[in-house]
């Protein structure tokens, strides 16, 4: 038995290791998506000239029109000078670059401060090699309460306890990652991406029942229970899959060390008891903000979490939560001494992100021009009026729309944008059928997770193989895409034998909500 899965482990190691030296062979980051976005040009320009389009019902102005959409070329007038002129917009507008950029404002001073180091130390004795996976995987799936900031926050700390620990960084870094983005719809809390789909849902449904209400818990219990499958698949992946197929560390090492890694001096020790109170104090007083009923912090229905502003606010509050316990560190220690310390702590923060300017230039541009094009509309609307004419039961429609939204993932990487083309096909004929409209919007969300760690689609994949790079740097896309397909397999697979499973024992997937049509009983 033994030997079956030695050999077994050693196939997928080679498979893994013949993916990421075929991918590994592709041009730099930031060539590559400047070569993607000229293909879309050169492909829009082919499919405009033969008149490639689909027709299907799409939200507009909250209403569902049957439209005609068409490819968009950009090689004729119009197209030549949205390129020219939209370059520097796309680039401002790209949705990770002003994240990424305040977040590391606050963590780069703490990292420049020694904060970060002295605290991964204190990490090191205090916690288990072996809860380390389990920890990044769970922290990873509940930081989508906080929308995107587990991509900018967590995922490059989770290479650093790793490496820390005598880890390899790149298995952490995967952890979290299979965490933020694999388990991307599961949570055990309500967080930005519900409500959004929940409308777009209410849209769709108005087109049958207009008296019925979308909840926006609909999907919660589902989702609760995944959050612990997917923090036990996650650590599984990590521990006999990932972390033994890479090689012993040997990317250059950032900080101290590894003999200086656990040991922590009287003054560290009081830096960080006074980085802990000025993380206190701040957060003692974000909590005092968010208690009045009319507090700045929640919207205008009273409430904190969802579309508010203080969901709003995340990234600004994580990088002050850092920025500001960073600062009362430095002073602690040495570290800063003035203010001007301070500032050139800011300063040399920005200067490391280079790289990462010059990859959302290109990306941007990639991305927009798959979007102008009307190319991934297209291919969603064409794949759509194929799966609707299939009539089947109940598990294999689930299980095959599951699939097909995998499959689109690889081609949109936005969910909302995704859930706008697909739920006014899908949602009504799961209703004609007798299914809930929340029980569609669940198994869409199950495909749109489980393929956003391999596809390069995903807003923030160009981001992830930079904080890749710090540690090695020959990563590449082969090295992303082969470090995190197993996560990505072994999620779609269990992710919807949880949902076989589900429907077969006809459990409610969410708060007043059940499998069938209508739900609300």
């Amino acid at each position: 038995m033994s030997k079956k899965a030695a050999k077994s482990g050693s196939g997928l190691t080679r498979c893994l290791n013949g993916i990421e030296r075929v991918g590994n062979k592709l041009p730099h980051p930031v060539i590559l998506f400047a070569i993607f976005a000229l293909a879309v040009v050169i492909i829009s320009a082919i499919c405009s000239a033969l008149g490639v389009s689909a027709t299907g019902e799409l939200i507009s102005g909250g209403e569902l029109k049957e439209t005609t959409v068409s490819v968009v070329s950009l090689l004729d007038k119009e197209g030549l000078a949205y390129m020219f002129t939209s370059a520097v917009k796309n680039f401002t507008s790209y949705a990770p670059l002003g994240m990424v950029l305040v977040a590391m404002l606050g963590v780069g001073v703490a990292e420049k401060s020694g904060m970060i180091d002295t605290l991964l130390k204190r990490v090191v004795k205090s916690t288990p090699k072996k809860l380390l996976s389990p920890m990044m995987v769970f922290l990873g799936v509940m930081s989508n309460i906080a929308s995107d900031s587990g991509y900018v926050i967590l995922i490059p700390l989770g290479a650093m306890v790793f490496r820390a620990c005598g880890r390899h960084p790149l298995a952490g870094l995967a952890a979290a990652f299979a965490g933020v983005s694999g388990g991307f719809s599961a949570n055990l809390l309500i967080g930005t991406l519900d409500p959004l789909l929940a409308g777009i849902t209410q849209t769709a449904v108005s087109i049958l029942d207009p008296a019925y209400e979308v909840q926006v818990m609909g999907n919660y219990i589902f989702l609760c229970v995944s959050t612990f499958l997917i923090t036990i698949l996650g650590t599984i992946i990590t521990d006999l899959v990932v972390e033994p197929r890479l090689n012993t560390f040997s990317g250059e090492l950032l900080g101290e060390e590894d003999e200086s890694l656990t040991t922590v001096t009287p003054e560290q020790r009081k830096g960080l008891r006074n980085a802990g109170f000025a993380a206190l104090a701040f957060v003692l007083i974000i909590v005092a903000c968010c208690i009045p009923a009319n507090s700045f912090f929640r919207n205008a229905e009273g409430e904190l979490l969802g579309a508010t502003p203080l969901i709003d606010s995340i990234v600004v509050l994580i990088a002050l939560l850092f920025f500001i316990p960073g600062v009362a560190y430095g002073l602690t220690v040495g570290t800063f001494k003035n203010d001007k310390d301070i500032a050139g702590a800011l300063s040399k923060s920005m200067s490391d992100m280079g790289s990462f300017l010059a990859l959302a230039f290109v990306s941007a541009q990639f991305i927009q021009y798959f979007s102008y094009t009307k190319l991934g509309t297209i291919i969603a609307l064409a794949g759509a009026e194929f799966f609707k004419s299939i009539n089947i039961g109940l598990i294999p429609l689930m299980l095959i729309f599951v699939l097909f939204s995998a499959f689109m993932n690889l081609f949109m990487g936005s969910a909302s944008a995704k859930w706008n083309i697909l739920a006014p096909v899908f949602v009504p004929m799961f209703m004609l059928l007798g299914y809930s409209p929340e029980l569609c919007q669940l198994a869409y969300r199950i495909g749109d997770s489980c393929t956003n760690i391999i596809t390069p689609m995903m807003t923030y994949y160009a981001v992830i193989i930079l904080f890749a790079q710090r540690y090695d740097k020959k990563a590449g896309i082969g090295t992303i895409t082969a470090t995190m397909l197993p996560y990505s397999v072994v999620f779609l697979v269990c992710w919807s034998l949880l949902l076989i499973i589900w429907l077969t024992l006809g459990l409610p997937i969410g708060i007043n909500t059940s499998i069938y049509y209508p739900a609300a009983l």
